[in-house]
């Protein structure tokens, strides 16, 4: 059946055939560019039309088209409570749960009971930060040395201290030897083919214990007019962290850095979450208007994804405990209860010596078994739509 529309591929002539597909091509575009120009022209007067058609033509991507699952995700972000009669009763008590907003008091528990609590409780000094102990894995090279100074200009508290070699250093041991001396925060730097490629942070002195894949580093000198850093303490910004796992994730984070940043360094940090990436940058930002802000990247960019999250410090399997002392059964009772006694009043004197001391404090010891409470599996991926963060 033939039809109405021509189509230039019946044309035998080769020449002529490409001249018309061209002819037709060009008036599409012509036909297309008039209607845009009519549009706009249109939205210039009237500027509701132009919200309207952005409501309505808004692209399908696979971030606002996640699945969301109730048992992770606190709230669906670009989900908007749609009109209708009131689920309220008399009392104040919903009749059905909201699909949009998790219950404030789970959200509430949530937050208390987790290990931050106490640095955004205001106990802490705001003007002083937070100290973190950055170290590499066993026989680092330059590479990952460089990328460690870069971190530690970008966390105000931050000490970098090389790993040693041999036995004894484990991370669970190296996080309990920092948790006693004062460190909140323990970074190690992990390397593979001589170059950096995992994270490993630890929240001490209780954890948690996150773990890190590090891609796409690219250090400050690489970077085409970068800025340099100062020792302000900078701004924190966070993206995209919607879920109770993203939650813990972005408090972790937000315990790297002074609660008061300081302003006239006009440094900010940014950790923007999409698809589970987390994409780390740090700029200045200028003003040059009263209108207009412009921004100076400083330096360094990387991007992490997390792997696993587990409860409490690394575990050490060979932490064993200490020896019992040989005891030797004499037949004599009352030498043995003056032993005993004597050695009472030793450990009596010990423990005061010990008390009276300020700089002593509890032990940290690392658990010889890991609890995860995330670890991330191929299967748990069903669609590409699938996030966790």
């Amino acid at each position: 059946m033939p039809t109405d529309r021509f189509e230039p591929s019946t044309i035998k002539n080769k020449i002529k055939r490409e001249e018309i597909a061209r002819k037709q091509k060009k008036a599409k575009r012509q036909d297309k560019l008039q209607k845009r120009l009519a549009q706009a022209k249109v939205e210039a007067n009237d500027p509701l039309a132009k919200k309207k058609r952005l409501a309505q033509n808004v692209p399908r991507t696979l971030d606002n088209t996640r699945e969301y699952d109730p048992s992770i995700l606190t709230a669906n972000p670009h989900a908007d409570p749609e009109a209708g009669p009131s689920t309220l009763t008399e009392d104040g008590s919903s009749l059905s749960a909201d699909p949009v907003h998790q219950p404030q008091d789970e959200s509430a528990a949530d937050i208390g009971a987790d290990p931050f609590a106490a640095y955004f409780s205001g106990a802490l000094d705001p003007s002083v930060p937070p100290k973190v102990l950055i170290t590499t894995s066993p026989k680092a090279t330059r590479t990952t040395y460089d990328f460690c100074d870069e971190i530690v200009s970008v966390f105000p508290g931050a000490e970098f201290i090389r790993r040693k070699k041999g036995k004894g250093f484990e991370v669970g041991r190296i996080a309990g030897w920092a948790a006693n001396r004062g460190y909140s925060h323990l970074m190690v730097v992990n390397e593979d083919m001589k170059k950096p490629n995992a994270i490993t942070m630890v929240h001490l002195p209780e954890g948690p214990t996150a773990y890190f894949k590090l891609t796409s580093v690219e250090l400050s000198q690489r970077i085409s007019g970068h800025a340099r850093s100062t020792a302000h303490f900078p701004e924190l910004v966070l993206n995209g962290f919607v879920t109770r796992l993203g939650h813990t994730v972005g408090r972790l984070f937000q315990t790297l850095f002074p609660p008061m940043p300081e302003f006239q360094g006009r440094q900010v940090v940014t950790l923007h979450n999409q698809r589970d990436f987390l994409f780390f940058r740090r700029h200045r930002y200028a003003f040059r208007s009263p209108e207009k802000v412009a921004l100076q990247e400083i330096g360094p960019r990387f991007t992490l994804k997390l792997r696993y999250l587990k409860k409490g410090l690394p575990a050490v399997k060979n932490l064993g405990a200490p020896s019992k002392p040989l005891e030797f059964d004499t037949g004599d009772d009352g030498q043995q209860e003056s032993k005993d006694t004597e050695m009472a009043d030793g450990e009596a004197e010990a423990q005061a010596q010990a008390s009276s001391q300020d700089y002593m404090r509890k032990e940290v010891v690392p658990p010889t078994e890991d609890e995860f409470l995330w670890a991330w599996k191929p299967e748990l991926e069903t669609t590409r739509r699938t996030f966790f963060l």
